[in-house]
């Protein structure tokens, strides 16, 4: 287990510019592994689409850092993701939209303790149900917490059932909004007791999978994200070889709130931006609707029930 401010400085963003003036984004967190010799290794955790839709041979993966005043700054490196070839550096899961690629070690600043991994059917261990919180990070639509690219920390609910066993099972719902850029946070929850690693504080916190797409239906959003098990995460961890990606210096800002912010697919036009609004409020204005009808038909049948002890 770890805590919740460690998760955060382990979350960062995924980034490769594209011309135009575009981006693609998406959300990695850091995790420390071992090799097969048992020497430990830090390794980037994404949505292996995330990797995919990237073109180029390499991505700017957000790290920050303090200095000297202890106030936080954004500063990026650049990671290889393909060999002079073309061929992937990272590691994908073979059914499971999972992907893990090695860093050289010293090239990030916080990463998380390998025991915050759920591991093995973490949702039984902990006891999760159906409406119990997760919390998620990631940067929707590119957009980072503050000037200094610290993921933004969202909440829903578990919406589906079953979630277990993970084999059967591979993903559950959460009912929240999902955004270009949000793909690859961890989702985890709440850990209902025990002790934490050497160094945090806080409430502990259990990994328990990762953000992988966004549920649609007739091309309309339903505001309910599909988390892929943790367990699979450690698979691909299992999987893992080759050694670290090359890596360089980063440049660049991250966007924070006020800034216009960028998706895993290019920027929405005026127009298509007004239509996304329109049916947005258009699906609100239809929950309402039906809200008002099933409190009226409430009151119209208790206006017209008679009262058993005024008939005595």
């Amino acid at each position: 287990m770890s805590d919740i401010i460690g998760l955060i400085e382990a979350t960062v963003r995924l980034e490769q510019p594209l011309p135009n003036q575009q981006s693609t984004v998406g959300t990695g967190f850091v995790v420390v592994d071992h090799r097969p010799d048992g020497a430990p290794r830090t390794v980037l955790i994404t949505a292996n689409h995330v990797f995919q839709n990237m073109p180029r041979d390499s991505a700017q993966v957000g790290f920050r850092r303090r200095d000297a005043a202890g106030a936080w700054r954004y500063a990026p490196i650049k990671v290889r993701l393909r060999d002079a070839a073309g061929e992937p550096l990272w590691t994908r899961h073979p059914t499971q939209d999972v992907a893990a690629i090695e860093l050289p070690d010293g090239v990030a600043p916080s990463a998380l303790p390998l025991q915050a991994l759920g591991g093995q059917r973490v949702l039984e261990a902990i006891g999760i149900e159906p409406g119990d919180e997760m919390m998620v990070l990631g940067y929707p639509d590119g957009v980072s917490a503050n000037a200094a690219g610290f993921p933004i920390l969202r909440a829903g609910r578990v919406a589906s059932y079953p979630l277990s066993p993970a084999d059967r099972y591979p993903t559950y719902l959460v009912d929240f909004n999902v955004f270009g850029g949000n793909s690859g946070g961890p989702v985890y929850a709440l850990a209902p007791s025990g002790p934490l690693p050497q160094g945090a504080s806080g409430r502990a916190i259990v990994v328990t999978g990762l953000l992988t797409q966004q549920i649609e239906s007739r091309g309309q959003r339903l505001a309910i994200g599909n988390v892929t098990q943790a367990d699979f995460i450690t698979e691909t961890l299992s999987l893992l070889n080759g050694g670290p990606a090359p890596v360089t210096l980063g440049s660049g800002s991250a966007q924070a709130p006020e800034m216009s912010p960028v998706s895993d697919s290019p920027a929405l036009s005026s127009v298509e931006r007004l239509k996304e609004a329109w049916r947005a409020f258009a699906q609100d204005l239809e929950l309402l609707v039906r809200r008002a009808w099933i409190v009226a038909r409430e009151a119209v049948l208790d206006w017209t029930t008679e009262d058993p002890k005024r008939v005595a």
